[in-house]
């Protein structure tokens, strides 16, 4: 809990130092008064630029920061016929499920690491890619690595990625916004020698606080993002083989080695939290997903 509110703070500067610029262009060019005296128009104007900004921004370079984060090797369709019989197989489930759904062909990643773990990101259908660790390729079969493919092009077909920032984006737009208007009401029952101190602490605070709450919408959505991923994909697998690729998860003692990557909640598996920390967790637990694919009707 209190790495994320660390995080929270940190990335609330970077903000507010990035996005100077987008103010002052909307101060001198649209007249919209950002200042110590604001409208409850102009505040929310200014909360939905800061998290708009940083939330397509942070979309933007997912690819960007993927590359930097892992030792990655991109595999390309004379690549994937020269490489080892499982990387070809990938290559081709991807450029079937691409064509079925009328997109080009996401780019296909291996990432070194102990992990069995997969990931997507994209900006948009056209410009995706999907990312296999090398973990998973050894440990898991072909019928297994084909509802991994499956569950992470289901994420890049319904756009999820981009639903989830335009989530982020409402919720940390009205994060700021009531954090602001509650601050400036307090403030305006307090002395005049204290108010400038007092209005930058209660913001902040209120700001923690709201994020929490939007932290909650936001990994519910994340949990049910990856229930229909799953069901999505047993449209495409044999469901029994989606429940032995969960099972199998489930006994890899390495599935989660590196889960406090930036990356964690776009993976196919997160570490299940239990009790109130499940709260905020991206990931439904793996008992759960296989009580739902067993439960669907197919």
């Amino acid at each position: 809990m209190l790495k994320r509110i660390w995080l929270f703070l940190l990335t609330n500067i970077a903000v507010l130092v990035i996005l100077n610029t987008v103010i002052f262009i909307c101060e001198k060019f649209f007249w919209i008064n950002i200042s110590w005296q604001w409208s409850y128009f102009s505040i929310l104007i200014y909360s939905a630029i800061i998290w708009f900004t940083w939330s397509f921004f942070s979309l933007l370079i997912s690819k960007w920061v993927a590359k930097r984060t892992y030792k990655i090797k991109v595999i390309n369709k004379k690549q994937a016929n020269e490489q080892w019989e499982k990387e070809w197989y990938i290559y081709d489930l991807l450029e079937d499920l691409a064509n079925r759904a009328e997109i080009k062909i996401p780019e296909f990643w291996i990432y070194e690491s102990n992990e069995s773990n997969a990931f997507a990101t994209w900006f948009s259908k056209n410009n995706s890619l999907v990312a296999i660790s090398s973990g998973l390729l050894i440990n898991m079969d072909k019928n297994e690595i084909k509802w991994v493919i499956g569950h992470e092009m289901s994420h890049i077909i319904s756009w999820d990625m981009v639903t989830m920032t335009l989530i982020q984006w409402v919720l940390n737009t009205f994060v700021i916004f009531l954090s602001r208007i509650i601050a400036n009401i307090i403030n305006s029952y307090l002395e005049e020698g204290l108010s400038t101190i007092a209005y930058f602490i209660i913001n902040i605070i209120l700001q923690i606080l709201f994020w929490l709450l939007a932290s909650l919408v936001v990994m519910k959505f994340s949990r049910y993002r990856e229930f229909k991923a799953d069901e999505w994909s047993a449209k495409f697998v044999w469901k029994e083989n989606m429940i032995k690729a969960l099972e199998s998860l489930k006994s890899m003692k390495n599935t989660i080695i590196d889960d406090k990557s930036n990356l964690a909640t776009m993976k196919i598996n997160n570490k299940y939290k239990k009790g109130l920390k499940n709260l905020f967790s991206s990931h439904p637990n793996l008992d759960d997903r296989i009580n739902n694919l067993k439960k669907l009707n197919i």
